[in-house]
């Protein structure tokens, strides 16, 4: 039986609320959404590595690194919709949704996530991994509960599994998603429903549809870029990586 093909989808928007502009940051000496195309690009599991937006100037910026990139409706309501329009176009399988704002996504979990999802059956597969510094109180934490099988029961911002005595500690959802073609095609035209709205969370409607998603667990999670702060602290990692901190 053939392997299916992979390929990464990075959505990037320029409108971003809390950092506008920021797939085009550029204190390190290369984009914010560069680093992003070259760490997806170090996975030996892709096939390609596309940067999906809406923005002439994001466009530019990827032709300027000799990137691959696609432009898209600016009426997509979120991220996988703007995935879908360029899954339809493209003869990858599967499809990886890298988030456009990590820098420091690990190309090793991208491949255990794509490993991931062609031994399944499920027609999504992301990962978690264990709480280190980040808070699990935190809403803007993503917490996610499986069952023994590895398939996510429930994702929510609040606190599960609610710590009482010994038992299983909170996992933290690492947000990124590998999808069948098929099954993210059919995505947007699943109605939102009443816990992904409650949660923000639009794979609770995956999993209130009645479809399954695998949980496959990795190290640390990828940081990323929500604030000035944030940003500021990527640059001086990547100062301290690349120059030793000087």
């Amino acid at each position: 039986m053939t392997t299916p093909r992979a390929a990464a989808v990075i959505p990037a928007r320029f409108a971003a609320q809390r950092l506008p502009g920021k797939p085009l940051l550029a204190e390190t000496g290369k984009t914010l959404i560069q680093h992003v195309w070259e760490q997806a690009r170090q996975a030996r599991s892709l096939s390609r590595v596309i940067v999906a937006t809406d923005d002439a100037r994001i466009l530019d910026a990827v032709k300027g690194f000799r990137g691959e990139a696609a432009m898209t409706r600016a009426d997509h309501p979120s991220g996988t919709d703007r995935i879908a329009e360029v899954a339809a176009g493209i003869p990858e399988e599967i499809i990886v949704n890298v988030q456009g704002d990590e820098p420091e996504v690990d190309p090793a979990a991208i491949d255990a996530l794509v490993a991931l999802a062609r031994a399944t059956d499920a027609p999504v597969a992301t990962l978690a991994c264990e709480f280190d510094r980040a808070d699990p109180s935190d809403p803007a934490k993503v917490k996610v509960v499986r069952d023994r099988a590895g398939y996510a029961l429930y994702f929510s911002r609040s606190l599960i599994p609610h710590p009482r005595g010994e038992g299983a500690k909170p996992l933290l959802h690492v947000g990124m998603y590998a999808y069948r073609r098929e099954f993210l095609l059919k995505f947007p035209t699943l109605a939102p429903t009443p816990l992904e709205r409650a949660e923000k969370l639009e794979q609770l409607r995956v999993l209130e549809h009645g479809f399954r998603i695998a949980v496959g667990i990795t190290g640390v999670g990828p940081g990323g870029i929500d604030t000035p702060e944030d940003y500021k602290a990527f640059v001086k990692r990547y100062a301290d990586r690349c120059y030793g901190g000087s």
